[in-house]
């Protein structure tokens, strides 16, 4: 199996993994960089999966179809623009020929009916998460439909998966997450080393991504709301009487939206 990100718009990731002859493309925003990455490779285009409506996840779906006919997959209650084999958490799916098994995770926070999808398969080095919006490397999506305690347990949800698990998220936001983990979260020394391999990494042009849950639990914030330094400096700079997870995350969602 091989795994592999194409770019697309400005940031986004339009995530395919491939067997060598068929292709699962997941949130394909824009037809054409996917469909040139199949074509260069001689792959058929087997399965679209979408984790949410936004336009930047779904933009390309219609076109592709008129490309070549495909399976596509998408969460059971959000508003798409093409027909879709709707999915739920613990729905299990078997694409490319039964040989990759995905269960279903429903993940609400920045869209009501986001999804998320777990990939295992006995040719994978590790599962793979293809988290659409929801968990970014150093971060997290906007709460533009969700409330924090939702996206609060849906990001539980993903913490508590394999610490190996592949983080596939669907943009290139890493280093303006860690800067702003490091606010949060200054003396952690495994920020730091990250933040100082991925800038390397951009330099370089490469992607930041995939991570690894592992990885995650230990530099980004909001998976990190209940740890006592961080969970106090939130509390200082929101000025909270109070110190709950859900009231600490609601409070460094609201100061990432304003950081610079």
């Amino acid at each position: 199996m091989t795994l592999h990100p194409v770019q697309a718009f400005d940031d986004n990731y339009i995530w395919v993994l491939d067997d060598g002859l068929r292709a699962v493309v997941v949130d394909p925003g824009d037809a054409r960089p996917v469909a040139e990455y199949l074509s260069a490779r001689s792959l058929v285009l087997d399965t679209i999966l979408v984790t949410h409506h936004h336009g930047d996840h779904v933009g390309g779906v219609a076109e592709l179809l008129r490309q070549t006919p495909a399976r596509v997959i998408g969460p059971a209650t959000e508003k798409l623009p093409v027909p879709v084999e709707r999915v739920r958490g613990d729905d299990t799916l078997n694409l490319l020929n039964d040989n990759v098994h995905v269960r279903v995770l429903d993940v609400p926070g920045h869209t009501a009916g986001h999804v998320a999808y777990l990939v295992e398969s006995g040719s994978l080095r590790a599962p793979i998460l293809f988290c659409g919006d929801t968990l970014f490397s150093g971060g997290c999506g906007r709460l533009f439909e969700g409330t924090a305690a939702q996206m609060l347990t849906s990001l539980d949800q993903l913490a508590a998966l394999a610490p190996g698990t592949l983080v596939c998220a669907a943009h290139e936001y890493t280093l303006s997450n860690l800067k702003f983990a490091l606010a949060v979260d200054p003396a952690n020394t495994a920020l730091a080393a990250h933040q100082a391999t991925c800038q390397q990494l951009r330099a370089k042009a490469q992607p930041t991504l995939p991570s690894t849950i592992g990885l995650e639990r230990q530099i980004n914030p909001f998976l990190r709301v209940r740890e006592p330094a961080v969970a106090e400096r939130v509390a200082r700079h929101a000025d909270l009487p109070e110190q709950t997870a859900v009231e600490v995350f609601a409070a460094m969602r609201e100061w990432k939206n304003v950081f610079r």
